[in-house]
């Protein structure tokens, strides 16, 4: 099989590029690198039926080539990390709408299967614990830029579902929840490698907010798995698909696992989020996905234990400190 990956030089992307070519497929990579980084698919270059281009998901020519090219497209390529959406809401909505849309629009020439990658971040202020596909979605208001990604990502949701209904467009729509693990930065505001990185350092491990505030982190080699049995299961077409770990961890009690797992002596400072952020920022107290939708069509769920996915984030940021890399 033949698979472009768009965002294939990010950290889920090259994840997957790896996984895709052990197993004896031929992966097409896009990326303008604006997030992402070469260095990610340093096992990856040089690979019998490896390939990449440098260059923008919304660049409709180039898209459309490689669409043609390959059997499945996976679309990763947006904007990621709360601190670039609310710095850059019009770079976020622009490039995640507009990717999209170039896209499916390559996909429905020929009817290629896509993978569109969605967030937990739609069910926006959802309180009805855990979520399912298909619950209720409520955002916040426009004045708050917080809300550009959640929004700009459910805009691409139904754009990928109103492809597959009009266009008979194969669609998958993945929502990933909080899906970590070596080779992720914390550039742009991830939560696991900041902790891990300031821990080693031995600076205070800052919380925003008072901590109580909850999420599930789900390994990136579960997501892969995920993702690779959706794209084989006829059943999964056409649907939405939660995908993450269902156990729940306050914040600050990841910071005290992170502290003890580096083995560190650091202070847990918490930070209000006005400082963070800008003022009005709002935070989702609870965000616990339903996986059991992907275990019945694909017979797999994330489970690999917090324990292990810290212990995994803790020594990559140990090996970048090292090298003196990007964290």
């Amino acid at each position: 099989m033949k698979v472009f990956v768009t965002g294939g030089a990010g950290f889920i992307g090259s994840h997957l590029a790896e996984r895709l070519l052990a197993r004896g497929d031929h992966v097409l990579v896009l990326d303008d690198l604006s997030t992402g980084s070469m260095d990610n698919l340093a096992g990856c270059i040089g690979q019998p039926g490896f390939d990449y281009r440098v260059g923008s998901a919304t660049d409709v020519p180039l898209v459309s080539e490689l669409v043609d090219r390959c059997d499945v497209t996976v679309h990763l390529a947006a904007a990621v990390g709360v601190r670039l959406i609310v710095e850059k809401p019009v770079h976020t909505i622009e490039t995640n709408v507009r990717a999209t849309e170039v896209v499916l629009g390559a996909a429905a020439k020929k009817g290629k299967l896509v993978v569109i990658a969605s967030t937990s971040e739609v069910y926006g202020k959802g309180v009805r614990i855990p979520f399912q596909e298909g619950d209720d979605l409520t955002l916040g208001p426009t004045t708050h830029s917080r809300w550009a990604y959640a929004c700009s990502k459910a805009l691409d949701e139904w754009l990928a579902l109103a492809y597959y209904r009009e266009k008979q467009v194969p669609v998958i729509v993945t929502r990933f929840f909080n899906t970590v693990g070596p080779r992720q930065t914390g550039r742009y505001g991830m939560v696991l490698p900041n902790f891990a990185a300031q821990a080693l350092r031995g600076d205070p491990i800052t919380v925003y907010g008072d901590g109580s505030q909850s999420r599930c982190f789900g390994h990136v080699a579960d997501a892969v798995e995920s993702v690779l049995r959706l794209i084989d299961a006829e059943d999964a077409v056409g649907e939405v698909f939660n995908v993450g770990s269902d156990r729940e961890v306050t914040i600050l009690e990841l910071a005290q696992m992170v502290r003890e797992s580096a083995g560190s002596q650091s202070e847990i400072q918490l930070i209000p989020y006005a400082e963070a952020y800008a003022a009005g920022f709002e935070d989702m107290q609870r965000r616990v996905p339903d996986a059991s939708k992907l275990e019945r069509v694909v017979g797999y769920r994330p489970r690999t234990p917090l324990e292990e996915i810290i212990a995994d984030v803790v020594a990559d940021q140990r090996t970048r400190l090292t090298a003196g890399a990007p964290r």
